[in-house]
């Protein structure tokens, strides 16, 4: 019987041991889930902070790039519109020369008698004027009288009958020149057609 109360008290303490290692086998798996799911959380954690990282770095570029457009589109029209005031600033410079000549020719008239040396003058001024204008790009558009009407360039001012069958529908007169700027009309041409 000692031995049965023994092996019993061995047992008993056998079964405590196991229960003992048990709990602390089940603490230890409890333990370990539970740091397995706080790693979860703090990858899970890491994964949304990268995605809010990301999408800070994203809205920094974003109005980076918004206001350097911006930036852009201000400059570039303030570009534009110097370039317009300054446009013919060329153009400007090189009439100078004529409009002295104007100056001088009207100074030295004041006094002169010869009408034929104030007509000379005005003639080479004129001319000066015109080659000046040429350069740029500034053509006399032709409207002699005979030559067919086209709405595109010219614009009737009235019309007037004519006796001559080839000059219906035609331009007999002149009233104001047109002119192109390159290829392009600037003004048209205010003319008479015979009808």
């Amino acid at each position: 019987m000692a031995k049965d109360k023994k092996a019993s008290k061995n047992q008993e303490e056998n079964e405590v041991l196991e229960a003992e290692n048990q709990t602390a086998t089940e603490d230890q798996v409890e333990d370990n889930s539970a740091k397995e799911e706080q790693v979860e959380e703090q990858e899970e954690l890491s994964a949304e902070e990268k995605l809010e990282i990301e999408l800070a770095e994203a809205k920094d570029k974003y109005l980076r790039l918004y206001s350097e457009f911006e930036n852009f589109r201000r400059r570039n029209a303030k570009e534009r519109i110097d370039l317009i005031k300054t446009a013919s600033s060329d153009l400007m410079v090189e009439l100078l020369p004529t409009i002295d000549d104007f100056e001088r020719a009207k100074k030295a008239n004041e006094n002169q008698e010869d009408i034929e040396s104030v007509k000379e003058g005005f003639g080479l001024i004129s001319t000066k004027l015109f080659k000046t204008l040429e350069s740029k790009g500034l053509k006399v558009m032709e409207t002699e009288k005979g030559t067919p009407f086209d709405a595109d360039l010219h614009e009737a001012v009235t019309q007037f009958p004519v006796e001559d069958e080839e000059l219906k529908g035609k331009i007999i007169d002149t009233v104001e020149k047109g002119y192109y700027l390159g290829e392009r009309v600037i003004r048209f041409a205010k003319v008479v057609i015979g009808a």
